[in-house]
Formats: structure tokens, C-alpha cells, sequence
């Protein structure tokens, strides 16, 4: 240790310098000498010294000044201090204690008591030297850890987010299997799940809610793969055998939508079973009325029923936008639900927007199938709007 000490010696007498030098020089220190409080300063800058022996009388600049000035800079403040000071100097002690010396030699100085207070007060240093050292270790530690964590993190958030893309376009594709023989199959997925979830951002229900509705909503009529295709596909009026079997899509894609794990998967299967339910309870399949059809349902029965009435079919023609507007507004209150319909209505520049090929609610399927490099937004989970109130699904009383 004593082979690497380095230790400033300060006073204005060259005798006292050179005598503190030859005392140390031969035990292994490197011995630095100033000759004025400036000097002392300047190599207390240069050299870092492990103990700095620092005489009070000086001329111009006295010893307190160097202490207050070393015990003031980041870079010497830990530095041991150690006072020579004259016979009897108690006020000089107490002043030098208050501004931060370390310990006290007497004038004349003794070499072994000398030696014995700089060997403590090096060991001290090189204590401090080695907790900083460690401090410093740590927190390098901790930020590579936390470099490290924060890459896992967004390696697991792009994955994550591929997994998420996978899901939605097996989602797009299966909701485009269910009604794959209609001529606007893609666009009437787009626009009603668009509808749908500007109907859910217009009624304040919060943004994973939205989410939640735009991708579920694809995914309404998926039990058609279920409907044999001369029901399906039929150009006239469908008889009351045929009526029923194609009432059961409700019922197959519920069941093949049974047991998702994903919140979005749970609440597409209560959509498919319960977006043809009334607000007056003729729907069905299970002929629910008012709340208790999910919200899910009710939102979804508007936007599916309005891109319906607006959409070219092989058995009619395309309504105006004007008079599928008046129908929805008179099914309010037997049909639909309706403050779904006073949202739904309330926002009809959005709707236009979305029918002319706009995703003004919101990312779309479509616009995901088309480029998957479109990243989806995250869910962020609201206390205020949980999922639970859109799944509910309760059964005629």
C-alpha cells in the first residue's frame, strides 16, 4: 500500500517541507511539496493525494482557507487532512475540526507519531478509495442489468406484438372463410367492425374496449361456415326450415369461439351469439331483451345491421345512406338499443368516413391484412371499463 501513497506536504517554510520529506520518502511514500496555499491547491488537482499535510500559518492564503477550498471540491473532498498547528493552538483545532480536518500534528513534528498518522490515515483513504470503487461497480452492474432487462423487455414486446399480428390475420382470414361467397366479404368486415368500435369510443366505454371490438366484431357471423349453402346462398326468401338453420349460426359460432383464452376471443364468441338478439326481446337465438343482451351484442346488432342495409347483396340491392340512417333511428327502442342508436346517430360524419373507406374508428383488420407491418396498438387495461359488462350473457326470464 505505502509503495503507492501519495502525500501532499504544504507550508511556506522549505525547512519543515524537506524535513516531512525525508521522513517519508524512505517508507515508500511519493511525496509532493507546496510552498503556498495556490500551489497546494493546483496539486491537490493534479497529483490526487491520499493524505494532504496542510500547515495553518501561511502567508496570503492560510491553511483554512486551503481546507475549506479542498473540503468544497468534489474531486478532494475526501481527501485526509491532516493540521500541523503550533503549541497550545485549541481555537485554531476547534476551527480547523469545523471546517473538516481530519487529525492534528503539533509543531515540532514528531517522525513517529508522523508515520503513525499518515499509515492510519492512508489505510483510511484506501478504504473510502475501495467502497467507491465498489459503488461505482455496482452501479455499472445495475445498469447493464437494467440495459439488459430493458432489451428483454422489448424483445418480448416485439414478440408480443408478432404474435398479436398472427392472431388478428388468422382472425381477418376465418372472419373471410364465414362469408367468403358474398362479392364485398372484405369491406363489410372492415366497415362494421369500424362501425362497432366508433360506436364504443362515441359511448365513452374507453380505448381497450374499442380495441377489443374492432377485433372481435370480424369474427360475428363466423358460424356461417355451419349454414349449408343452399340456405346460405338462396336468392329469394328463405322458407321456416331454412330460417332456422340459418338462425343457428349464432349457436355454431359461439360454440366454435367457446373457450378462448384471449379476452378479445371470449367476447367475438358472445358477439356471434348475440349480435340478431332485439332490444324488444324477438330476437334470437335465445330471444334475450334490453341489458340483458351484452353490450357487445347491441353495439355489434347496429353496425351489422346498417352495413347490411348499405351493402349489395346477390338477393338485393344497396340501400342509400339516407334511408338506412331513418331505419336504424326507427328501430330504436324495438330493435336496437337505444342509447347505442343515439351514439351511433350522433356520429354520422365518422360513419360516412368509414364507408367510404376510412378507418375513422380506429387500425382496422382490413388495413392489417393488406400490411402486417401495421403495428397494432396495445391494450391498456382501464378499471373503469373492464370487458366483463360487454361478456356478460344472461337467458330469457
Amino acid at each position: 500500500m505505502n509503495d503507492q501513497a501519495s502525500i501532499l506536504v504544504v507550508d511556506d517554510e522549505y525547512d519543515n517541507l524537506y524535513l516531512i520529506h525525508d521522513m517519508l520518502v524512505p517508507h515508500g511514500y511519493q511525496v509532493h511539496l507546496a510552498s503556498s496555499g495556490q500551489e497546494a491547491m493546483d496539486l491537490a488537482q493534479g497529483s490526487s493525494p491520499d493524505v494532504i499535510l496542510l500547515d495553518i500559518n501561511m502567508p496570503g492564503m492560510d491553511g483554512f482557507r486551503v481546507l475549506e477550498y479542498l473540503k468544497s471540491d468534489g474531486q478532494t473532498r475526501f481527501v485526509p487532512v491532516v493540521m500541523v498547528t503550533g503549541q497550545g493552538d485549541v481555537s485554531h483545532r476547534i476551527r480547523a475540526l469545523e471546517l473538516g480536518a481530519d487529525d492534528f500534528l503539533t509543531k515540532p513534528v514528531d517522525c513517529m507519531e508522523l508515520r503513525a498518522r499518515v499509515r492510519s490515515l492512508v489505510k483510511v483513504k484506501a478504504y473510502h478509495d475501495h467502497m467507491v470503487d465498489h459503488q461505482r461497480e455496482l452501479e455499472r452492474e445495475v445498469e447493464e442489468r437494467t440495459k439488459a432487462l430493458r432489451h428483454a423487455k422489448e424483445r418480448l414486446h416485439e414478440a408480443h406484438v408478432n404474435l398479436k399480428h398472427a392472431s388478428l390475420t388468422t382472425i381477418y382470414h376465418l372472419s373471410r372463410a364465414a362469408e367468403y361467397k358474398d362479392e364485398d366479404t372484405g369491406e363489410h368486415i372492415r366497415r362494421m367492425s369500424n362501425y362497432a368500435a366508433a360506436i364504443a369510443r362515441q359511448m365513452n366505454l374507453g380505448e381497450r374496449v374499442v380495441e377489443g371490438i374492432l377485433y372481435a366484431a370480424p369474427m360475428h357471423d363466423i358460424g356461417k361456415l355451419g349454414v349449408p349453402d343452399r340456405v346460405l346462398l338462396k336468392p329469394g326468401k328463405l322458407d321456416r326450415e331454412e330460417w332456422e338453420l340459418m338462425k343457428q349460426h349464432t349457436v355454431i359460432g359461439a360454440s366454435i369461439l367457446e373457450g378462448g383464452k384471449t379476452e378479445f376471443i371470449r367476447l367475438a364468441s358472445v358477439i356471434a351469439l348475440t349480435h340478431h338478439e332485439k332490444w324488444d326481446g324477438s330476437g334470437y337465438p335465445r330471444g334475450l331483451a334490453g341489458k340483458k343482451i351484452p353490450l357487445a351484442g347491441r353495439i355489434t346488432a347496429v353496425a351489422d345491421v346498417f352495413d347490411a342495409l348499405t351493402s349489395k347483396r346477390p338477393y338485393k340491392e344497396a340501400m342509400t345512406f339516407e334511408k338506412a340512417m331513418e331505419i336504424i333511428k326507427g328501430e330504436s327502442g324495438s330493435h336496437f338499443d337505444p342509447e347505442v342508436v343515439e351514439a351511433f346517430l350522433s356520429i354520422e360524419d365518422i360513419i360516412v368516413q368509414i364507408k367510404e373507406g376510412s378507418s375513422a374508428s380506429g387500425l382496422s383488420v382490413a388495413e392489417f391484412q393488406e400490411d402486417t407491418r401495421v403495428p397494432f396498438p396495445d391494450f391498456h387495461p382501464s378499471p373503469h371499463q373492464p370487458f366483463s359488462p360487454l361478456l356478460r350473457v344472461t337467458t330469457k326470464s
